[in-house]
């Protein structure tokens, strides 16, 4: 993996939110990367629920003040970093007052989820590809993880589909057992067409469940981890059925060499 670079976009990483199969991965994958001498670049929202203070997080005034189109409404965009203590690996926030200031993640205090959170992944995966072309910095993988993050290889693939910079870049995404009940709000699927997105490519979202969305993430990917024991059942017929690398489920304590070993031999190819 040397000088080879890899992107990680995510919901969550710890030591910023508390530790889940998502969040775990999305710290241990990098760090993986970066003991063989790869170069690593890990994306998340910044949440309300985010210590600023106590992770250090400051704006990055040049990758900062741009606006993206959400649905015809322009929203501000700003960019923080901190650094993960005693690991030389850098996390980028992405911030956005309307959609990440609140101090939960996905959900209420009730656990009712939030109306707009269609909204906020488009956000997220707009804001991530805006910003890796400030960066102008061109990952040879970007690595997806959790659902929040998993509109990402939709909008690279079409939305961005003309955009040197990702030309060669592979897609993974991570498909967990952590989603969420019910759907997502039932016009996204108008929402990403306003965006230039042939329904026809999206049609899965008329009914946007998590498996729906999953299916979105892997069917814009160029491969796909399962990163929980158990994932849903649909998801693991959907799996059987594709004609890309998949590789199978890895604990944290064996995962490091089967994810580098399929960087190298089933991506990178």
């Amino acid at each position: 993996m040397k000088d080879k670079r890899v992107l990680y976009v995510s919901s969550e990483v710890i030591p910023y939110l508390p530790e889940t199969e998502i969040s775990s991965m999305s710290f241990e994958a990098p760090r993986a990367v970066n003991s063989k001498e790869g170069q690593i670049r890990i994306f998340m929202p910044r949440y309300g629920n985010i210590n600023e203070r106590r992770h250090q997080l400051h704006e990055v005034i040049r990758l900062s003040g741009m606006n993206l189109v959400i649905n015809d409404l322009d929203m501000p965009l700003i960019i923080k970093v901190a650094s993960i203590p005693k690991e030389r690996m850098q996390v980028y926030f992405i911030e956005n007052d309307d959609y990440f200031k609140r101090k939960a993640t996905y959900a209420d205090e009730n656990g009712a989820l939030y109306e707009d959170n269609d909204e906020r992944a488009i956000f997220f995966a707009k804001g991530v590809i805006e910003t890796v072309k400030k960066l102008n910095w061109s990952p040879d993988i970007i690595h997806v993880h959790g659902w929040l993050a998993s509109f990402l290889p939709l909008y690279l693939r079409n939305y961005y589909g003309n955009e040197p910079l990702f030309e060669n870049s592979k897609i993974i995404t991570s498909v967990y057992n952590q989603g969420f009940e019910g759907t997502l709000d039932k016009d996204v699927i108008h929402k990403i067409a306003f965006d230039g997105i042939e329904e026809s490519d999206i049609a899965e979202l008329e009914n946007p469940t998590y498996n729906n969305v999953m299916k979105i993430a892997i069917k814009n990917s160029d491969a796909i981890i399962v990163g929980s024991q158990e994932i849903p059942e649909e998801l693991v017929t959907y799996l059987k059925n594709l004609d890309k690398p998949v590789l199978k489920f890895h604990n944290k304590e064996e995962f490091s060499d089967a994810y580098i070993d399929f960087y190298t031999s089933k991506v990178l190819v």
